[in-house]
């Protein structure tokens, strides 16, 4: 391996634009190439890198790193099987060992990425995993340089860690569209509940989450509960309502 770490990403989304703004400035660190089948995706990385839309162009690198969707990484993976560098991914529910190369490894930022929004990389954790224990000190200076939190773990700790992230980001983001089709139905700016969700979310940074949970399911006060469900006009809806507040009143029930 060179002094300079070359670098060379597969995809062209949102979250290896990302990837690339980051990694792009880094002194010791060169993104050599963008290979992409989406030739308007590469315009994001033309001026700044040599890109590539014919596997067979794609260059000799020191790391690959593989950022599409989950169910294209092992047929991008099999386009560097005959490539010496190291190849890993950026999912954080696929193994490994899904990765069709010669030497595999896990580069994963745990992080929702969202278009036109930047996200700060030092505070994002990057998780990592490595098949060959002489490729962890490449893969963790890297991530050493973006992040001030990086971790080992598993495939297997990766994929329930990606589904308490998939809890917490995704389910919560549900519920606040919940809200929001409430309040707009009844004219209410949605705006009203920032402050409840910016403390929600400051308050676990503090509290352990059990002991941070209030409401009428904590208390099981069953007669607001219903009140709510009778106003509740979408099925769904009362069956989440019902769902959670039943999960809520059975984590402290011992205690009411």
């Amino acid at each position: 391996m060179s002094s300079i770490l070359s670098i060379v990403l597969l995809g062209t989304g949102n979250v290896a634009q990302q990837l690339f703004d980051v990694l792009h400035p880094l002194p010791d660190a060169t993104i050599a190439q963008v290979y992409g089948r989406n030739t308007q995706g590469l315009n994001y990385f033309r001026e700044r890198c040599a890109v590539c839309t014919n596997a067979d162009a794609i260059q000799s690198a020191d790391l690959y790193i593989i950022v599409v969707s989950d169910t294209a990484i092992p047929e991008v993976s099999q386009l560097l099987q005959k490539k010496k560098g190291l190849v890993a991914h950026t999912s954080g529910s696929v193994p490994m060992e899904a990765l069709n190369a010669g030497r595999k490894a896990v580069f994963y930022p745990l992080q929702t990425f969202t278009k036109g929004r930047t996200v700060n990389f030092k505070e994002i954790p990057i998780c990592l995993e490595v098949e060959r224990n002489e490729d962890a000190a490449l893969m963790e200076g890297l991530a050493q340089k973006l992040s001030e939190k990086v971790v080992w773990i598993t495939s297997a700790q990766r994929k329930k860690l990606h589904m308490s992230a998939v809890i917490v980001n995704n389910f919560a983001n549900h519920c606040y569209q919940m809200a929001s089709e409430i309040c707009e139905a009844e004219q209410l700016p949605f705006e009203l509940l920032h402050p409840l969700i910016q403390e929600t979310a400051a308050k676990i940074l503090d509290v352990p989450p059990k002991e941070a949970q209030t409401g009428p399911a904590r208390r099981n006060d069953v007669l607001t509960q219903q009140e709510h469900l009778e106003l509740l006009k979408n099925p769904l809806h009362k069956k989440i309502y019902q769902l959670l507040s039943e999960s809520i009143t059975q984590q402290y029930e011992k205690k009411l």
